[in-house]
């Protein structure tokens, strides 16, 4: 279940097996000298039939767009073992019809709970023949947060933009490799100019990554040209492309630093959300005070707490939280990290948050699906799910924990 069945030169699709894993389709698209484009943090483990059932996103959406703007047609082998016929699947392989209700959306983002995926056909792209790395320093991160608004407003959004803030800064610092005396006097040069003659302060600066993408080398510096304007009215200073590649590739280490932090009792996990721009900044800072209360009302005395925008739309961006601390004193670990994200979640959507922008739903968060979408949401999906599993074959439990099984 891990096969490209074919690729459609012509029409720029590909139809592959849902069992493909991110980085082995990307790598075999790219001997062909095409791309999917969709590049979520977890491409290196996760599958192609995952990315659908979550409704996933990629960090180059501006350019290729997130999951359902990419899939064309998927199957889905459902539950009902009576028909002759199990599978669920739009006829047309067209670019977009006006057939009524789109079923494939009930597809996506549904979690193992109505079916197997199978099957999926997406749109791929030529490989892009220019690719640029940039940063930018900006003295804070409320004026990030605006630079990135008007970027998104003017159009201009790189491939991917994502900004972090000053927590994660100094994490990324820290993980920066030993340089020898003269990387460091010149990194010492950098710091005095942006502290000393720029004003910046050290506990507030954050920082900006940029993925650039195009096919003219012209049009890419257009873009950059663009981009670098609007930062600079919100006090922002480029600081190079080897900074803003190391910041691209920080993400996709994060999960083994996730791993490695076990081995020094300390447990680490991320939870995101969406927003409108104009709730982002209190977001930010209300998750981040009621972690940080949560923690010291648990006894934790050390713990991290970090926020990035990683996502931006028109109407409001992704905001990524990241979350450690360190577990040698209490009884049960897991059972604290659960309370605790729980009550963050409890504020993001009282801060105007969704329950999730691409990670989903879950168990974790199951219990705040019905607030969500509403009572009539819950009765639409509880009916297609008995339509389309009415034995509960597919029992994951993952959405709707009231879902009771007909056995």
């Amino acid at each position: 279940m891990n096969r490209i069945l074919w690729i459609d030169r012509d029409n720029l699709l590909m139809c592959c097996e849902s069992g493909i894993i991110g980085q082995d389709l990307e790598r075999q698209l790219r001997l062909q000298g095409f791309t999917s484009g969709h590049e979520p943090d977890s491409y290196e483990f996760s599958s192609l039939g995952g990315w659908v059932a979550t409704r996933a996103s990629g960090m180059k959406k501006n350019t290729y767009g997130n999951i359902e703007d990419l899939m064309v047609r998927v199957r889905m082998v459902t539950g009902r073992t009576e028909d002759s016929v199990i599978t669920l699947e739009r006829g047309s392989l067209v670019p977009r019809v006006s057939c009524g209700p789109d079923f494939d959306h009930m597809i996506l983002g549904s979690e193992g709970t109505l079916g197997v995926i199978t099957e999926v056909v997406m749109k791929i792209r030529p490989l892009p023949r220019v690719v640029k790395y940039g940063s930018v320093v900006f003295p804070n991160f409320q004026n990030g947060v605006h630079a990135l608004r008007e970027i998104a407003k003017e159009r201009c959004q790189p491939a991917s933009i994502r900004l972090m803030d000053n927590e994660q800064f100094q994490l990324g610092q820290a993980l920066r490799p030993e340089s020898g005396w003269i990387k460091m006097i010149l990194q010492s040069l950098k710091q005095m100019y942006i502290t000393g003659i720029k004003g910046f302060q050290w506990d507030q600066i954050c920082v900006a990554t940029l993925l650039m993408e195009g096919n003219v080398a012209t049009d890419v510096t257009v873009q950059e040209r663009k981009i670098y304007s609007i930062v600079e009215k919100y006090g922002g200073v480029p600081a190079g492309e080897t900074n803003g590649e190391r910041g691209y590739m920080l993400t996709f280490v994060i999960g083994y630093i996730r791993d490695l932090a076990l081995e020094f009792n300390v447990l680490a996990e991320s939870f995101e959300t969406s927003v409108s721009w104009n709730r982002t900044l209190s977001l930010c800072r209300n998750v981040k005070s009621r972690v940080a209360r949560d923690c010291e009302a648990h006894g934790i005395r050390k713990y991290f707490i970090s926020c990035r925008v990683t996502q931006t739309y028109d109407a409001g961006c992704c905001v990524y939280f990241y979350m450690a601390f360190k577990y040698t004193d209490l009884e049960n670990p897991v059972e604290t990290y659960e309370a605790i994200e729980y009550a963050a979640r409890e504020e993001i959507l009282a801060s105007g948050g969704s329950l999730s922008h691409h990670h989903g739903i879950g168990k974790l968060r199951a219990p705040f699906y019905s607030e969500s979408v509403g009572q009539a949401g819950v009765s639409l999906y509880r009916a297609t799910k008995a339509h389309l599993d009415p034995h509960n074959i597919f029992g994951a439990r993952n959405i709707d924990v009231m879902y009771k099984a007909k056995l």
